[in-house]
Order: structure tokens, then sequence, then C-alpha cells
């Protein structure tokens, strides 16, 4: 019986885990909250606990001493679990050995020349490029809202233009009718024109023919 065996791309290592192992950086920051502690601590000494107690420090010292001492043993253990806690549910060792090995990285790669190792240091700038570096975002966004206002503005310009347009249609079809009423109006009064001076003319005929005719009457009396 043989067996055949399929041939597998090799796939990508993967990431290498971040060591658990407290870095130079996370046993700086346990060092430094190790000091912080022991510093509180220390300010609340006994003499300045029993000095805001003075009658029970009289009386009753060894009392005293132990509910200081319960106090202060409090506080320490609270605050060491808390920030173990604090270490543990957001990675800080993790985080802190990561950021160390990507500055190393960077480091490395600067000081063997594969990096922006030819850069100008910041302090080495000219005011002019400094001052431009500080207001490109603020630029930047200033650009963005002034060209929306513009779109904006230049949109409300078109709508009104295309209503002036609409309005000066209206205005030629009114007037184009109300010219077609003077030109309706000239021609009735054309036309009555001439039917009154029609009828003055033949009431002027008409009263001639009767005067002739009175004075042909009176000759043949005659």
């Amino acid at each position: 019986m043989t067996t055949t065996t399929h041939s597998r791309s090799p796939s990508p290592a993967p990431h290498p885990p971040t060591s658990l192992t407290p870095g130079p950086r996370a046993t700086a920051l346990n060092n430094i909250f190790t000091t912080a502690l022991n510093h509180t601590i220390h300010t609340c000494s006994y003499a300045n606990f029993s000095a805001c107690f003075p009658t029970p420090a009289k009386h009753a010292q060894h009392i005293l001493q132990v509910v200081w001492k319960q106090i202060v043993s409090g506080i320490e253990g609270k605050s060491r679990r808390e920030f173990e806690e604090i270490l543990v549910e957001k990675d800080v060792v993790g985080g802190l050995n990561e950021l160390e090995r990507l500055v190393g990285m960077a480091r490395a790669r600067k000081e063997g020349g594969g990096g922006d190792g030819g850069g100008v240091p910041p302090h080495l700038l000219p005011p002019q490029s400094l001052y431009l570096a500080h207001l490109a975002p603020y630029l930047t966004t200033t650009q963005a809202q002034l060209e929306k206002e513009l779109l904006a503005v230049q949109t409300e310009n078109e709508a009104l233009a295309k209503g002036v347009e609409g309005q000066k249609d209206e205005v030629e079809r009114l007037v184009s009718g109300l010219e077609a009423v003077i030109r309706d109006l000239e021609e009735a009064n054309g036309v009555m024109e001439g039917v009154v001076e029609g009828g003055e003319v033949r009431g002027e005929t008409l009263e001639v023919e009767g005067e002739f005719g009175g004075r042909g009457g009176r000759g043949s009396r005659l």
C-alpha cells in the first residue's frame, strides 16, 4: 500500500510572540510605581498618623499602632493588587516590550543607514518650515470647510439664477400678451373711428338733401 503525500506550500512564519518578561521600559514602570508607593507609605508614618488622633495616641497607643499598621498594610496591598490587575488587563508588559522592539529596530535602521539618517533635526529647521508644519492640519481643515461653503454658495446661486430666468420668461410672456392686447385695441379703435366718421358724413348728406328739398317746395308755390 502506497501513501501519497501532498506537498504543501510553506506557510509564512508567524510573528514572533512578545515576551512577557518585563523589558527595560516595563521594569522602569514597575520601579517608578514601587518608589511612589513606598514614598506614600513612608509619608503616612505612625508619627504623622498619631498626630491626627492625639487622645487615642495618649491613652491607647498600642491599639492605635495596630490600627495604623492595618491601614498602611491595606493601602499597600490594595495598591499593588490593582496595579498588577491593570498590567494584566491592558497587557502593559507586552505593549512596552513591543515598543522596545520597535524602537530598537528604528535605532538599528538609523545607525545602519537604512532610515532617513540625513534628516534635519527639528531645532535646526527654519522658522517657516516649523510654523507651516504646525499650521498644516488647521489649514487643511479650514480649506475643506471653505470649499464646502463655496460649493453650497454656488449651488444656491445656481438655484437663484434659474429662478431669475424663470421670472424673466414670465415677464416676457406678460409683455408679449400686453402688446397683443394693445394691438387689438388699436385695431378696434381704428375700426370705430371709421364707423364714426362714416356716420357723420351720412348725417351731413341727409341734412343737405333736406335743405334742397325744402327750397324746391317753396319755389313751386311761387
